[in-house]
């Protein structure tokens, strides 16, 4: 890792110069945001990109453009459907990537919702949970095979796991009061304890997994955020780092946002940032400090025991629905 990046580097000055030409590389949530602009800048440097879209008729539209990028750059776009909250939905994306037998380099688990209202995927998994953790789990999981010897995963966590580690006891708010940014940073511990877990499970075949902040950008994520909303929780932030003596947090434009999920996919040395956490294209430090709107990661979510508790937990959560394999 030579060259550096940082915050404000975008997609494109990661990929300055590079030709991905015969690389192959998966992408949940690639009809919008930053899964949209992570496939844009992969294809138009030649790689050949598999999007996986909830609304295959609305994602067709949307990546419209990004089929021009790829003709341009000399990649592709395929889109195959998968909706992250319906187990059945997830067995059958998975199944039809399998029957292909095509191999992937890269894997990116872009997809996710954040602080939805409460409400239960159609298989009884708290929405954020179930959508941002149990379904990636449970794709994974699935073709874990068709990920190469020396491939790489990347799982998009956020700051927002600073908020709340896990509760393995009561995963789906059956015992407790909803909270939705609990359980929206809940289900972003999750995906880090993830990547720890899959990249011990799975680097003796030189396959590496890292968990990724992409940093602050308004794409629709917030869909759930009225205006006031989110602008009270930008002066929450603001006020949470000057009082912790921070400067105050940018918001990135989505191609800079987009950049440390492909500094990580195909640029950073791969044994460097396995098992790790990241954020403006750098292995993040440590920072236990409770303040959720701080830079780094909080340790427990790179607890290798948690990580192992986690993994057994969602074994048994998704066998208990008959869908495990």
């Amino acid at each position: 890792m030579t060259k550096k990046f940082g915050a404000k580097s975008t997609a494109d000055q990661v990929l300055s110069g590079m030709n991905l030409k015969g690389r192959r590389i998966l992408i949940t949530g690639a009809s919008s945001g930053i899964g949209l602009e992570t496939a844009r800048s992969l294809v138009s440097h030649g790689a050949s990109v598999v999007g996986a879209v909830r609304d295959f008729a609305k994602a067709k539209a949307a990546t419209a453009w990004v089929l021009d990028a790829a003709a341009q750059g000399g990649g592709d776009l395929e889109l195959v459907e998968l909706d992250l909250a319906s187990l059945q939905s997830v067995r059958a994306c998975a199944d039809h990537l399998l029957a292909g037998g095509l191999l992937f380099d890269v894997i990116i688990a872009n997809a996710g919702v954040m602080a939805t209202p409460f409400g239960q995927t159609v298989d009884g998994f708290e929405v954020q949970f179930g959508t941002n953790y149990l379904g990636h789990f449970a794709l994974i999981h699935r073709i874990e095979p068709l990920l190469a010897d020396n491939g790489r995963l990347v799982m998009l966590s956020s700051q927002a796991h600073r908020v709340a580690d896990v509760d393995l006891d009561d995963p789906n708010f059956e015992q407790q009061p909803y909270d939705p940014f609990i359980a929206y940073g809940r289900s972003k511990t999750a995906t880090s304890l993830f990547a720890v877990e899959f990249d011990k499970r799975h680097r003796h075949r030189g396959i590496r997994v890292a968990s990724v902040m992409p940093g602050n950008s308004l794409t629709d994520l917030p869909r759930h955020f009225t205006q006031e909303d989110l602008q009270g929780l930008f002066e929450t932030a603001r006020k949470a780092r000057a009082e912790a003596g921070l400067p105050p947090a940018e918001l990135k434009e989505i191609a800079q946002a987009t950049a440390t999920s492909v500094w990580a996919a195909v640029v950073a040395d791969k044994d460097e940032i396995g098992g790790r956490y990241l954020e403006d294209c750098a292995v993040a430090p440590i920072d236990d400090t409770p303040n959720p709107f701080a830079d780094g990661v909080r340790s427990y979510a790179l607890d290798a025991n948690k990580a192992e508790r986690l993994w057994a937990k969602s074994e048994e959560m998704l066998g208990a629905k008959g869908t495990f394999r």
